[in-house]
């Protein structure tokens, strides 16, 4: 699939007042566009998107209209609030004084995942506030701002979570419950540690996951969870570490090396994730090895 970028977007980050800070764009994420932007005063009208649009309010408090004439809403919105608009809507808008925001635009694809296969209608929002969406929308302008190439399994995941709160939350009429599943079948999961021992060393899209799977992202992260315990990325992230640590007891090559081989970004990658969840480092782990030789 084709990245989601600026053209996919409703052209707010495109007018003059705003200073468009970090964004996503060069990432390759397909369902997510993300972009941090120091926003001043406007009042513009844009045609519809193919996108959904969250916007995060970090700062403020300040007034927004939106809508024409006697649809007309206007709110002084303080940080942390969400202003939401649907995808194939026309907006007409005023931002009142200047603030920081994050934008998160989602595919329609995504949330139709989000609902089991289901058609999604969000809401046209104005300051509401959401603290888990708040959440996944700033640890998702975090891991853009903050890049690696191994992160894009953390980035998907956070991408489905962000899709099922606008589900779960923000939709114009309540979604029908989606049908509950069981984990992944014996062969499934087979398929998809396989998958991810062939392809360790590469960043590895849920998508790609899910195929290997025969599910939609979504189904597959929640039988996935259901059957190991545990997300795709935090699976993922324990088999690298796995080989890891044997190619570092058991081998010669450079501890970057071994961290490229094993999908690690880099050295000091390998080596903040080793001491957060083993407690101890690859030096370390090393110097171990070579003792019981």
């Amino acid at each position: 699939m084709p990245e989601l970028g600026l053209a996919d977007t409703l052209g707010i980050l495109r007018q003059p007042e705003i200073r468009t800070r970090s964004s996503s764009a060069g990432l390759g994420l397909t369902d997510l566009y993300v972009s941090s932007q120091r926003e001043n005063p406007f009042q513009a009208d844009f045609a519809p998107a193919p996108t959904h649009l969250i916007v995060l309010h970090l700062n403020g408090s300040v007034t927004v209209r939106r809508g024409q004439g006697d649809a007309t809403r206007s709110r002084t919105i303080t940080p942390g609030g969400l202003f939401l608009q649907p995808a194939g809507r026309e907006l007409s808008v005023e931002l009142g004084g200047g603030l920081d925001t994050v934008h998160a635009y989602l595919t329609d694809q995504v949330l139709r995942e989000a609902n089991e296969g289901r058609p999604v209608e969000p809401a046209e929002e104005l300051g509401v506030t959401d603290p888990l969406a708040e959440q996944l929308i700033r640890e998702l302008d975090s891991v853009v701002h903050h890049w690696e190439p191994s992160a894009r399994t953390y980035a998907d995941q956070l991408t489905g979570m962000l899709a099922a709160q606008v589900v779960r939350r923000h939709v114009s009429r309540p979604a029908a419950p989606a049908p509950s599943h069981s984990g992944l079948s014996d062969r499934q999961l087979s398929a998809v540690r396989d998958l991810m021992h062939e392809r360790i060393a590469e960043p590895l899209p849920v998508s790609d996951l899910a195929s290997a799977a025969s599910l939609s992202p979504s189904q597959f992260t929640r039988r996935f969870r259901a059957s190991t315990g545990h997300s795709p990325h935090q699976y993922l992230l324990g088999l690298r570490l796995e080989r890891a640590a044997r190619m570092l007891r058991t081998g010669s090559a450079p501890i970057g090396q071994v961290a490229l081989e094993c999908g690690f970004s880099h050295q000091e990658h390998l080596t903040r994730v080793m001491r957060t969840r083993l407690g101890t480092t690859p030096a370390a782990m090393r110097r171990e090895g070579r003792r019981r030789r």
